[in-house]
């Protein structure tokens, strides 16, 4: 295989990336790095080097389409941003000290047990619990369009969704994947939060993780231009055509996608974990 032919193939494994990642809020990045290692033999840290970048641009690319149609929630994104940004920092720095063999192997059993949750049956509209005084404080309440008009919604549980943000930076800056299945279940399943803004919103967090996570990268070298530009290529569009399919698709189907995606990254995790990949 020559450098063109490796590049387009990687270039349209990234298209596939981008809007996988765009449309369920995961990043892309849970599907480059294993796509990087496991398909073409990329050493796993450049794998999570590209990734981290490709991250940025699908964050980039679809959350200026969420925020226009009015579904992600910046007050609260920017708010959990304090801890992913932590995490992620805290990630990367420990990279390089760490086996993360382990550390995959029982993400992957997270993973499974949230796409168990995530499959459930959820009333988008419902709120049940008392109004959160942290989120009321800081006005992180908002409200969302759908087919009946604008409907609002409360955010709850802010402690134990900002200490899952935490977790997820750590995840970010250790296996370069974004942690968008993490922010979108902290968000639809601790927080309450209706299934399209956290969707929107993770898109929206996940280009600032990745981003202090990169800068660690870049210094250590493992930013590589010849791999990365293809993977740039490709999750652009990838991220924009999966920005334009969201606001329009049903609710139940961007679950059952979302469930389905984080059953094959725990498989490919297990995968790649007894095969030495990670």
């Amino acid at each position: 295989m020559n450098i063109l032919e490796f590049s387009l193939l990687v270039c349209i494994g990234s298209f596939m990336a981008g809007f996988l990642g765009s449309l369920t809020g995961l990043g892309g990045g849970v599907v480059i790095v294993p796509l990087l290692t496991s398909v073409f033999g990329v050493d796993i840290r450049y794998a999570i080097g590209a990734s981290l970048v490709s991250v940025i641009a699908t964050s980039c690319a679809a959350a200026s389409t969420y925020i226009k149609k009015g579904y992600t929630n910046l007050r609260l994104g920017m708010f959990l941003e304090v801890a992913t940004i932590t995490g992620a920092l805290i990630g990367a720095l420990i990279a390089s000290f760490i086996s993360v063999k382990a550390l995959t192997v029982v993400l992957a059993i997270v993973l499974l047990y949230s796409a168990y949750l995530s499959g459930k049956p959820k009333e988008e509209h419902t709120d049940t619990h008392s109004p959160d005084p942290i989120a009321t404080n800081l006005r992180l309440n908002s409200t969302y369009p759908n087919a009946e008009g604008l409907m609002s919604y409360q955010v709850n549980s802010v402690p134990a969704g900002f200490s899952i943000m935490l977790i997820a930076g750590v995840l970010s800056g250790l296996l370069g994947i974004g942690s968008g299945a993490f922010k979108v279940l902290a968000m639809d399943q601790a927080m309450g939060l209706p299934f399209k803004v956290s969707t929107s919103t993770s898109n929206f967090m996940i280009g600032v993780t990745a981003a202090a996570s990169t800068g660690v990268y870049l210094a250590w070298g493992y930013i590589e231009p010849g791999l990365t530009m293809p993977v740039m290529l490709g999750v652009l569009p990838g991220a924009l055509l999966g920005a334009k399919v969201l606001v329009g698709a049903k609710t139940h189907i961007l679950r059952s996608i979302f469930s389905v995606v984080l059953v094959l990254m725990s498989l490919k995790m297990v995968y790649n974990s007894l095969a030495g990949g990670f």
